[in-house]
């Protein structure tokens, strides 16, 4: 038992848990949180810096911390595709999500599924749609609670009474304050992060004798591993790495947590500037991954990788200082947590409950249930992490990103236009859905990197991210079906969305 870490890291997790419960009356309206509009999406009211904060809580949270270096630690250079896909991402969010808030904004939508049952005036679409985000997010939520619980466990902690007790105070806090919670507390946890990296990057290289003597270590390190890796790609995996990068960034702009975060922003141009302020993220993601190699040249021995970085942290640093940067990895599990949470919750009530509810709920209603929902889904991820083991919500979260890129032809393309027919888009969606999941499935969902064979002419085997071939086929059916729908005279149903929205 590390006493004192654990004293700094119950300290600053009492803090933000204040935080948590203060948020619901920050900038609370005079009705109260008493429309899913508020409480989801905080009435659209965030600016500037509140959206950037809330973004980049959501997108680089406490597992992005254990598991990107975990990656570099196991497998080395290849691990480093999360920080090209999040450069990719950026002009990809320039492009397409100020467009979507001002479509979302004009017609009052919730969720990236509001838009497409508008667009498209289909009901099975969108609940496809909806139960692909639901899918996604539930292991999305447990890796934050795996994340969590490697943290609680280096301190000495083990066993369920921790990580339930800091779920419990997560789900009480979320359910009074909405979205107004994870927005306070990712300022509080985003300024912690930049805090602890920028400190072991300066201070575990010099006490190690400098990069030059880490990236060293790390190399000869890695060869012996099974299999052999390098701190240098090979020649074998750029098409991997390539794919990972291109289709991750797809995914990570369509998630529905991403979604609920961009539209909580109370302009278009806020979006914009996320976009362009965002990659100063993608530098501190880089760093971040580094901490691997720290790890190995520090000569920190685990069979779990994921155990590397907070290792690291109690070998490296005081006692109360890896606390401190405990604390900012554990707090980085709140805010995804909570965001996912409602985004899932937002999803059922809007899109799959609302699908078949046979009227209109009023405001106070679809609140009332989103905060049920919202309870439910983190109990459900929460019981997930403790009675199965943590390799099963990597597993589901490898097919996560696949489904999730299967949305692109629905939301992305159909923001720009709306030749593709509605029906052709329900058949695409689960050619993809199949084809993604048979793929990893083939690979005992060890990875998403799938060996695909094509015949000799067309150059033989090609190693790519399994959601890049999925969406491909997607495309295809999505294509050949509209034009056959198309010919054949098949409705393509109503598209209820103002024209004028779509231009600005």
């Amino acid at each position: 038992m590390h006493a004192t870490a654990l004293a700094v890291f119950c300290v600053f997790f009492l803090l933000v848990t204040l935080a948590g419960f203060w948020a619901a009356r920050w900038r609370r309206p005079a009705a109260g949180i008493a429309s899913l509009e508020e409480w989801g999406l905080a009435g659209r009211s965030f600016g500037t810096w509140i959206t950037w904060f809330l973004i980049g809580g959501d997108l680089y949270t406490a597992y992005t911390v254990i598991a990107v270096p975990a990656a570099l630690y196991g497998a080395g250079a290849m691990g480093f595709f999360a920080v090209p896909y999040a450069v990719i991402a950026y002009p990809y969010m320039m492009v397409v999500l100020p467009q979507l808030w001002r479509v979302c904004h004009r017609h009052g939508y919730i969720t990236f599924a509001d838009f497409v049952e508008g667009r498209y005036g289909n009901r099975w679409l969108t609940v496809a749609i909806a139960l692909t985000g639901v899918l996604a997010l539930m292991p999305y939520i447990a890796l934050q609670l795996v994340g969590m619980k490697v943290v609680l466990a280096a301190m000495g902690l083990h066993g369920e009474w921790p990580l339930a007790a800091a779920f419990i105070i997560l789900a009480a806090y979320t359910y009074s304050s909405g979205l107004r919670a994870p927005a306070v507390i990712a300022i509080v946890k985003d300024v912690m992060l930049y805090v602890m990296v920028l400190s072991a990057l300066i201070f575990i290289p010099i006490k190690l004798g400098g990069y030059r003597h880490v990236f060293a270590m790390a190399n000869h390190i890695l060869a012996g591993h099974t299999p052999p890796a390098t701190i240098f790609l090979k020649p074998t995996q750029f098409l991997g790495y390539s794919t990972l990068a291109i289709g991750s960034a797809l995914a990570l702009m369509l998630y529905p947590h991403t979604a609920t975060a961009v539209l909580s922003a109370s302009s278009a141009n806020v979006v914009r500037r996320n976009a362009a302020m965002l990659p100063a993220y993608s530098f501190l993601l880089g760093l971040i991954a580094l901490l691997g190699y720290l790890a190995l040249a520090a000569g920190i021995h685990t069979k779990d990788t994921s155990a590397a970085v907070p290792l690291l942290f109690l070998n490296s640093f005081p006692e109360w200082y890896a606390g401190f940067c405990l604390a900012a990895v554990a707090i980085g599990a709140l805010v995804p947590a909570a965001i996912m949470s409602i985004a899932a919750s937002n999803l059922f009530t809007r899109n799959l409950y609302g699908a078949f509810a046979g009227r209109k709920m009023l405001p106070s209603e679809e609140s009332g249930m989103a905060k049920v929902v919202s309870l439910v889904v983190k109990f459900g991820a929460l019981i997930f992490v403790l009675y199965l083991p943590a390799p099963y919500a990597i597993e589901m979260q490898l097919l996560g990103g696949i489904w999730i890129c299967q949305l692109v032809p629905s939301v992305v393309i159909g923001v720009f236009s709306r030749w593709l027919h509605p029906w052709a888009l329900i058949a695409g969606w689960a050619a993809g859905m199949a084809t993604g999941t048979a793929m990893a499935a083939s690979l005992q969902l060890k990875s998403s990197v799938y060996p695909l064979h094509l015949p000799a002419w067309l150059g033989g085997t090609y190693a790519m991210y399994a959601a890049v071939p999925a969406l491909l086929i997607n495309l295809a059916v999505s294509a050949l079906l509209t034009l056959f729908f198309r010919s054949m005279g098949v409705g393509a149903g109503h598209d209820s969305t103002d024209a004028a929205a779509y231009v600005g």
